[in-house]
């Protein structure tokens, strides 16, 4: 068994707001209602901050990210990654701004010369993006214990044991809360799934007829030098 280390960080990054981009997010909300750590240990929701998230990086002796990782793997799957390989996958198939972020926080924290000795990321393969305000798809959803017993097992390496709660503990922020965010969703009848309605339902958006090439307004392109 390693020595425990010193600064131990369990962080969860995605979006909340489109329906499996938000698995790690929901990961840290999780643990953080079920179980206590030692005084070594944090628990972060790092949401979209990017490169925001270079202090908490810094400082990690241990480093455990949960995310959804487009791995172009059956939905659901999960896939561990460790230490030098992280940011590879991290960058390969970059679904959100949120990974490019996170890779650039990885890539400014091993600059600095303050990088976590031991790194694990922890990602599922997402089933649906494309839902704005949606929630995590039932297979996604059920593998965010499974996600969990495999950073628990991995900190258990390093003599690191987390303790289980009897009682659901109240989140800081109660809005985040799941059960919450499922329960107050509006139905797809009166809130757009795509966007924000009022800019897909403007006017920009609107569908329009072909314009005639008499009315076309010309433009004068140089090709002189193009060939």
């Amino acid at each position: 068994m390693a020595s425990a280390p010193a600064n131990i960080l369990l962080l969860g990054i995605g979006n909340l707001l489109w329906a499996d981009e938000g698995f790690g997010v929901r990961v840290i909300e999780h643990l953080q209602k079920h179980y206590r750590f030692p005084d070594n240990v944090q628990v972060v929701d790092g949401g979209t901050q990017g490169v925001y998230l270079i202090e908490h990086v810094q400082n990690a002796d241990l480093l455990v990210v949960f995310d959804a990782v487009d791995y172009g793997l059956p939905p659901a799957t999960l896939k561990i990654v460790k230490d030098a390989d992280v940011p590879n996958f991290l960058g390969a198939k970059k679904m959100s701004l949120h990974q490019t972020g996170f890779q650039e926080v990885l890539a400014m924290a091993q600059m600095l010369g303050d990088y976590p000795e031991h790194l694990l990321l922890i990602g599922v393969q997402p089933e649906q993006l494309e839902d704005y305000g949606g929630s995590l798809r039932p297979a996604v959803k059920a593998q965010i214990q499974p996600a969990i017993d495999i950073a628990l097992a991995y900190l258990a390496e390093f003599g690191v044991l987390a303790e289980p709660v009897a009682a659901e503990v109240e989140l800081a922020d109660p809005i985040l809360n799941i059960q919450r965010y499922e329960a107050e969703r509006p139905d797809a009848e009166i809130a757009c799934r795509l966007g924000d309605e009022r800019v897909v339902r403007s006017a920009a958006f609107a569908v329009r007829p072909p314009q005639p090439l008499a009315d076309a307004v010309p433009v004068d392109v140089d090709y002189r030098g193009k060939y």
